[in-house]
């Protein structure tokens, strides 16, 4: 008889005979029992698509192949850096989604993306007279749209920069891309304890008060699992725009809840929405966060910090809030105005950042203009004193740095 065992690094070995333990406790190697373990271990190796495919052979491997992606409950991200090659007509981050997407452990739910402003524009980008045309922000969203699974929600922006971790680990350098064509999406699966739910507000010319009944059904008020807020406005140039920013954020603005984002070039997808809706009035998007298991913190860079010094500093008040680092992200939302021609050297945040978060990868942008504060969603942790004043959550010239967890994985 042949038995199929794993050793502690997952390889299967073969023997002519079951194997004899002398100690049952032993971690360095064990034998699968049933033809269930068998499979599971393989499929534990399999891409969501290659597992999708699986399910279809019978009952026990379409059993075995739900049980595993039940258990995958954690983010997953895919970036791009620089200009692609192969599809000179496509943007950098939908071709990495078409190459990389069968490779994604997960199905997601919720795909959050953001690409440079520049290579989406209305006009198209000319990068020589061999180069064809960039295709517009909204013929990016269709494609990526079709790549995705068709209950999948999407959000999509485009920034002026964009801070990107490159793929292949979470332990990869994180880059500050302050001009140039790229691209990153955050990939979140179904997660037991957590809900994510997207929201879109416009600015109505007709009323001059926002309609706070509008927050409530977007999961945002009396809403006591809330935890976290990301949120994004766009079109913000126009007349009134700061206003109904305020509008928006101030009923939000509870020491409970982590409120992180900021301005946008504009509004490139939000799934069917946009289509109907249109994006040229004033509008805010962005995705509530809820569910006990999730714990955040954010920190607010303003002016003053203008070294590295400085800058770690605040990167050690984040650390200090002891928010596990599995199954987290970093979300780092700056100034136009920062970055290197602040600091006068690349990269100065993010590096910090990785610095005292080795094993996060972060994502973000330079934009118009930032929300958010200093504030901590995780036991009883404070990083200061608030007085019970409100904080003032809109900011120029400054950067919000955020961690954020999902709970705890297998």
């Amino acid at each position: 008889m042949s038995v199929m065992e794993m050793d502690s690094s997952g390889e299967v070995l073969e023997n002519n005979g079951p194997k004899v333990q002398s100690n049952p406790e032993s971690q360095e190697h064990y034998v699968l029992s049933s033809l269930a373990e068998v499979v599971e271990r393989v499929m534990s190796f399999l891409p969501s698509k290659a597992l999708l495919r699986a399910a279809c052979v019978c009952r026990l491997w379409r059993d075995c192949a739900w049980r595993k992606l039940k258990a995958r409950q954690r983010l997953a991200w895919l970036s791009s850096v620089g200009a692609g090659e192969m599809d000179l007509g496509a943007h950098s981050l939908v071709q990495v989604v078409k190459e990389e997407l069968e490779k994604v452990h997960i199905i997601p739910e919720m795909f959050l993306y953001f690409t440079d402003s520049e290579s989406l524009n209305d006009h198209g980008a000319h990068c020589g007279p061999k180069k064809a045309k960039k295709k517009h922000g909204s013929e990016t969203a269709a494609s990526l749209e079709k790549l995705l699974p068709k209950d999948c929600e999407i959000v999509g922006l485009a920034t002026p920069g964009v801070v990107v971790t490159p793929g292949g680990s979470a332990s990869n350098p994180p880059i500050e891309l302050e001009d140039g064509e790229s691209g990153f999406a955050l990939l979140f699966p179904k997660i037991n304890g957590v809900k994510i739910q997207k929201f879109h507000f416009f600015k109505d010319s007709k009323n001059k008060v926002f309609d706070e009944s509008k927050l409530e059904e977007a999961g945002l008020k009396n809403n006591p699992d809330l935890r976290v807020v990301l949120i994004f406005g766009y079109n913000t140039w126009k007349h009134g725009a700061t206003r109904f920013l305020h509008q928006v954020l101030n009923p939000l603005n509870e020491k409970s809840i982590i409120i992180a984002g900021g301005q946008v070039e504009y509004l490139a997808s939000f799934s069917s929405q946009a289509k109907t809706q249109g994006t040229d009035c004033i509008g805010v998007v962005g995705l509530a966060l809820s569910g006990p298991q999730i714990q955040g913190a954010t920190v607010l860079l303003d002016q003053d910090v203008c070294d590295e010094k400085t800058a770690d500093s605040a990167m050690q008040r984040l650390k200090a809030a002891n928010i596990p680092e599995q199954n987290s992200v970093g979300l780092m939302f700056a100034c136009i105005g920062r970055g290197e021609q602040h600091y006068k050297k690349k990269n100065v945040e993010a590096d910090s950042f990785r610095k005292h978060f080795p094993n996060v990868p972060l994502f973000g942008f330079f934009g118009n203009g930032e929300i958010g504060c200093d504030r901590v969603v995780s036991g009883n942790f404070t990083l200061r004193e608030c007085n019970g004043e409100k904080d003032d959550l809109l900011h120029g010239y400054t950067t919000v740095m955020t961690i954020i967890h999902f709970g705890q994985t297998k």
